[in-house]
């Protein structure tokens, strides 16, 4: 299918962005960015018209839902909202260097997708349990909040990082944001995936109710969202009463970010009404 050549050119397109984004914080040239910049961007647009081909092949099929509907569509999705949330956070801060963290997660997700064995990139037919408008609400929120924290854990890295660079001026470290800028980043991010998390688990659970006729049943999907619900809310809520910034945040959104990959990821080797994701 058109389609998965396409995103097959995207996972090298993302790769070849992190290279550039990583010659620009070693060499301290702008010209790498612009570069790394361009590379994300049409990657990112070569991906949107990839899902909307996918989506407009399930029509033809007579299928016709939007491509969230197994694992190998919610990897590309992860990727895709990852790449758009930074986009976005570059374009506002006009910093790039965060890129070099960031890109390399969306192209490993998106290598991930093309090549792990067992995951089909075939459209299938809906099983009774997905068809359902709450599934694409649900599917939504949960993978934005999946980004932000992903944006978060990335600048806990360069925090960690820079932080044990202590007085370095190589270029590398002398391009990164201030230990306060990214601080705040990383508060603002996981803030961000919190509402995004709530929301997501909220109609999911209206789904579950639609689907199962239980808003809740402590399926091992369920659980360890609300586990990893609760170590975000324990990271922002030490942040807001007992002041806890930087290393602490920063080793906090590791924790995090490894609660969401076994949330997503590990749940999938137990039995779980969500193993088709």
């Amino acid at each position: 299918m058109i389609n998965t050549t396409i995103l097959s050119w995207v996972t090298f397109i993302y790769f070849a962005a992190f290279v550039f984004y990583l010659f620009r914080m070693i060499l301290g040239r702008e010209f790498w960015g612009r570069l790394a910049t361009g590379a994300a961007l049409i990657g990112l647009a070569a991906q949107s018209a990839a899902w909307i081909i996918r989506w407009k092949t399930s029509y033809d099929l007579g299928m016709g839902h939007a491509p969230l509907s197994n694992f190998y569509e919610s990897l590309i999705f992860f990727a895709w909202t990852i790449v758009l949330l930074y986009l976005l956070m570059e374009w506002r801060l006009k910093n790039r260097s965060i890129g070099v963290f960031v890109l390399p997660v969306a192209f490993l997700i998106m290598a991930y997708a093309s090549i792990a064995p067992g995951i089909s990139n075939r459209i299938e037919p809906l099983i009774p349990a997905l068809q359902s408008n709450w599934l694409t609400s649900h599917v939504l929120t949960c993978f934005m909040g999946y980004a932000s924290f992903t944006v978060a854990f990335a600048l806990g890295i360069m925090f960690l990082t820079k932080s044990a660079a202590g007085e370095s001026k190589n270029a590398f470290i002398r391009l990164m944001p201030s230990e306060y800028q990214m601080d705040e980043l990383m508060y603002s991010s996981a803030a961000l995936g919190f509402v995004f998390l709530t929301l997501g688990i909220a109609t999911g659970a209206v789904w579950a109710h639609y689907a199962w006729g239980s808003y809740w049943s402590w399926d091992p999907k369920e659980t360890w969202s609300l586990i990893t619900w609760l170590v975000y809310a324990v990271m922002l809520h030490t942040r807001l009463v007992r002041g806890w910034r930087g290393r602490r945040m920063a080793i906090m959104t590791i924790v995090g970010f490894g609660c969401v990959l076994f949330t997503y990821l590990g749940v999938n080797l137990l039995p779980s009404l969500h193993s088709y994701m």
